[in-house]
């Protein structure tokens, strides 16, 4: 009997030497510059319209209502590319479309000081321009893991790649703090924009759409994830077979989306916020503020680096059922942001606000190896789709959020802010009680693969042959 089918766990490489380890690492970089190039204009748009970048006068004298246009324009654009990113990943892959998109995304924030400087309407659409091909890189993450991650470690592994967003965060806000305060508001564009399309071109020549096409990859570790997937293909190869029908009319779908809408609303509103807050009702300065906002998404970042190791542990154990992982992630998440949300609205001092807000969104990691990772235990061959519906959904919150914080902090009062905050507490124990009636763990009936295509094998007959060769 061969040994490699019988005790994989003898014959695999090292930690650091798998390459799906390796791939998820550049992964984690990779969201990593997806969020820098978000929350850039958070701190920026503070030193751009107050007199605080190297002395000079404020060159834009924006109103509370137009910066959270501002802020909320790079939605548009999101908005409209989840299902569309989902589709073009579960047809091509993903490897390409990220670093494709990821890359016009830094270019385009490069740009940005010069459109400033001609038209607050061009800034706005330049963001929303971002927001198209940022809007495809996460349904397009799935579709790599669908290729990559065996069902034992996908929690693990899509858990990891995620944290790097909120690295991005925690790394965003006191670095452009810091560039603005010492090299000008222009220069919290241009860092980002530069270091995410270096980070492209690494991502783009390493790694492969799937294992059978990477040429790093050792004949055992392919054999292991082709055999631990299975078959992938149930013929559905073009976009009008593809079970709509089931994947619009399945509750746990809806369970993911709803989590989804939920978790986005409180983490986009502090997110695009955080910062004003700090500067208006705790009095930080922009550096300090800065670093202050960055706190919770550094204590989310640490925990995250456990949780999915955990989940895994917990479904190879067969402590619980997935659906029970899922459910106790997501749900023991949520109520503790809305009870932290709540706390942040009601506190007294600047102490109680950064302790609770840190609490709040670091217990958030939890969530992850939730709804998160959910559409890989659902339909697997279609998780970029779902992914895609459920972040179109999950993109409304970042569009209406920042302009109703515009609307309801006009004087920029402790008052106003709690209602902001009450809001977001709410809206996480709606996503809680939902997520616990109608999400699963399990592959739905319209996802079963019933036959797998004998000529097509894993990936396709190019692929099988491809994978026969390397394995042979």
């Amino acid at each position: 009997m061969d040994k490699t089918s019988d005790k994989p766990s003898e014959w695999q490489p090292s930690f650091w030497k798998q390459r799906r380890n390796q791939v998820a690492f550049l992964a984690f970089f990779g969201f990593f510059n997806v969020f820098l190039l978000r929350v850039n204009l958070s701190v920026s748009i503070v030193a751009m319209s107050t007199a605080l970048d190297l002395g000079t006068t404020n060159e834009f004298d924006w109103s509370m209502e137009l910066r959270g246009a501002i802020l909320s324009s790079f939605f548009y654009g999101y908005f409209f590319t989840q299902i569309i990113g989902g589709v073009l990943g579960a047809k091509f892959g993903g490897v390409r479309l990220i670093g494709i998109s990821i890359f016009i995304t830094g270019f385009l924030t490069v740009l940005t000081p010069v459109a400033a400087r001609f038209s607050v309407f061009l800034v706005i659409g330049l963001r929303a321009i971002e927001g198209i091909f940022e809007g495809m890189t996460y349904p397009a993450i799935y579709a790599v893991w669908s290729r990559w991650a065996p069902p034992d470690e996908c929690t693990r592994l899509g858990s990891f790649a995620l944290s790097g967003s909120y690295l991005g965060t925690v790394v965003g806000y006191p670095m452009c703090g810091w560039l603005a305060e010492n090299f000008g508001w222009p220069s919290t564009f241009y860092v980002p924009g530069c270091i995410s399309i270096m980070w492209c071109v690494i991502w783009l020549t390493c790694v492969a759409e799937s294992p059978i096409n990477d040429k790093f990859i050792t004949k055992q570790e392919l054999k292991y994830i082709v055999d631990s997937i299975g078959p992938t293909s149930d013929k559905k190869n073009c976009i009008s077979k593809y079970p709509w029908k089931d994947i619009f009319t399945s509750m746990p779908v809806w369970a993911i989306a709803c989590a989804h809408f939920c978790e986005n609303w409180g983490f986009y509103t502090l997110l695009t916020q955080l910062p004003s807050y700090m500067s208006e009702v705790l009095k930080f300065n922009i550096e300090k503020g800065s670093l202050l906002s960055a706190t919770p998404y550094l204590v989310m970042t640490i925990i995250l680096q456990t949780t999915g190791f955990f989940a895994d542990w917990l479904r190879k154990k067969n402590v619980l059922t997935n659906t029970q992982i899922r459910k106790f992630f997501n749900c023991s998440a949520f109520l503790s942001q809305a009870v932290f949300m709540f706390l942040v609205g009601n506190s007294k001092n600047s102490v109680e606000s950064i302790i609770c807000l840190t609490l709040g969104v670091g217990l958030g990691a939890f969530a992850i190896p939730g709804f998160m990772v959910n559409p890989l235990d659902i339909a697997p061959q279609y998780a970029s789709i779902v992914l895609g519906i459920s972040n179109t959904i999950a993109t409304i919150p970042g569009i209406i959020s920042p302009m109703l914080t515009g609307f309801i902090v006009k004087n920029k009062t402790a008052e106003e802010w709690k209602l902001v905050f009450l809001i977001s507490s709410g809206l996480y124990l709606f996503g809680a009680i939902f997520y616990a009636i109608f999400a699963s763990g399990e592959r739905q009936t319209w996802a079963i693969i019933v036959k797998a295509d004998e000529n097509n094998g894993v990936d396709g007959s190019h692929d099988n042959k491809t994978f026969a060769m390397k394995t042979s």
